[in-house]
């Protein structure tokens, strides 16, 4: 071997090399390393070392040599050696490491209730669902599924999509046009960069949305252009060829709640088509409709002009990491090729374990639960609203797996209804966090609002994080 590292069940890493050249004998060499790996902690009280025939072999030098530096080290207390027993670490107190003190940190207290929003109960995930779609998608699955992958995704997982999201959303696409990623996150990003070779110097956002999805933009080294809101979503007649593409959530503004009108999606449509340019559609929660049935995809007015984004964390769980895009012909090849610089490939098994879901119908039938379950909470909430702190209205239409709360002018400021919020061991945020551009955006004319993720709590805790909320909403 080459005298640095040795094996006994587990690898332990002994340097030899720099004290031999610093003029140590071989066994004085081998006595030092072995003494600092006790003194540090590599080798624990009660280790069992290796016989010495065994460690000579390892390190390339006589077993004598070895039997010698234990017989030093047994010695001097930092081994024991009995027949028959082999020789392990003696169980000896030493001063612990010298460790850096941590630096102190302002702690926030943490939170008894979390509603925050655009995060699902976790409590609801199909675990006994998910274990036996996993166990059967792995029983089928093909040797090279396991291996390296192309950076669209297994292939069962892109059929599955395919024929789901046709039939649920109304999207038009096919598994070659389909991108498995890591989140939307990842995708936004993916596509950003893509635009940017393009020669996109901007995309246009709408006026509030998610500030990570807009740190993410900047970071692919595009600016954001923010678009007025309405009670028909985005004002997308303010488009112009500057920006490369605009972002939208159409079936469920984030975080106002209001749809992008008919004539408006159109509008936005032949808006990509006259520029060159392109609609990335964010359909975080467009499963999720409980007045009405949802309205269908954008990306079917022209799926050659509309990029569409779906994702399974709020269906499933964030945790998953599993997303995808339906891309247009053009940006199948640049968006693939900066997937396999960002990680070659989406893990494998959760993707068949997903398609496996969703063909034999399991995922539909948890969507249907999860729908049930969120409209009961939006239920529960409004209605103590309006019986404990009737002067909140609830804005945005009945969807999703949140609330904006509008108080009315000449309540408290946003910061101070968040900070007793915090102070009542709520873990909400205010409307103005989400909006793109802060600055321009200017005051809240309209009074403050709140975001109110409803979905999160276990359903144990939902009436206390109700109770709690409505104490601070009275106070204001």
């Amino acid at each position: 071997m080459n005298g640095s590292w040795t094996s006994f069940g587990g690898d332990l890493h002994l340097d030899l090399t720099e004290r031999r050249a610093a003029g140590a004998g071989l066994r004085a060499a081998l006595e030092d390393a072995l003494r600092e790996a006790v003194q540090d902690g590599r080798l624990a009280p009660g280790t069992r070392l290796p016989s010495s025939r065994a460690l000579g072999e390892d390190l390339g030098i006589a077993r004598n040599t070895v039997v010698e530096a234990y017989g030093q080290l047994t010695a001097e207390g930092w081994l024991d050696s009995r027949q028959g027993s082999g020789t392990t670490v003696a169980r000896r107190s030493a001063p612990p490491p010298a460790v850096r003190p941590a630096r102190p940190r302002p702690r926030r207290p943490a939170a008894r209730h979390d509603l925050m929003s655009g995060r699902p109960d976790l409590s609801l995930f199909p675990r006994t669902a998910w274990l036996a779609a996993a166990r059967r998608a792995l029983a089928t699955a093909p040797h090279e599924a396991l291996g390296y992958g192309g950076p669209l995704g297994r292939i069962e997982l892109r059929e599955a999509l395919t024929h789901y999201l046709a039939r649920v959303r109304g999207v038009r696409t096919d598994p070659d046009h389909l991108l498995v990623c890591g989140g939307v996150q990842q995708g936004l990003g993916l596509l950003c960069a893509a635009l940017r070779e393009r020669g996109a110097r901007s995309l246009a956002v709408e006026a509030y949305g998610l500030p990570p999805q807009h740190a993410v933009v900047r970071a692919a080294g595009l600016s954001t252009v923010a678009l007025p809101l309405d009670r028909e979503g985005a004002l997308v007649d303010r488009l112009d060829a500057r920006s490369g593409a605009v972002l939208l959530t159409p079936a469920h503004q984030y975080p106002t709640g209001a749809p992008l009108s008919a004539d408006r999606r159109a509008a936005a449509v032949r808006w990509a088509r006259e520029q060159d340019r392109y609609v990335v559609e964010d359909d975080y929660d467009g499963e999720f409709r409980y007045d009405r049935q949802p309205l269908g995809a954008m990306q079917a007015l022209d799926p050659e002009r509309v990029v569409y984004a779906g994702t399974a964390a709020k269906s499933l769980a964030p945790g998953l990491r599993l997303a995808w895009l339906a891309l247009p012909d053009a940006l199948v090849e640049p968006v693939a090729r900066l997937k396999v610089l960002a990680d070659t490939m989406s893990p494998v098994l959760d993707q068949l374990t997903l398609a496996e879901l969703i063909t034999s119908g399991t995922y539909d039938r948890h969507v249907r639960r999860c729908r049930l379950h969120y409209r009961r909470r939006r239920d529960r909430l409004v209605a103590a609203l309006a019986e404990h702190a009737p002067h909140v209205r609830v804005t945005g239409i009945a969807a999703g797996l949140h609330a904006v709360l509008q108080l009315p002018p000449g309540s408290p400021p946003e910061a101070e209804l968040v900070a007793r919020a915090q102070a009542a061991g709520l873990a909400l945020s205010g409307l103005g966090w989400h909006r793109a551009d802060r600055e321009a955006a200017g005051g809240e004319e309209a009074g403050p609002a709140l975001v109110i993720g409803y979905a999160s709590p276990p359903e144990h805790a939902f009436p206390a994080a109700l109770e709690a909320l409505c104490g601070v909403l009275r106070a204001s």
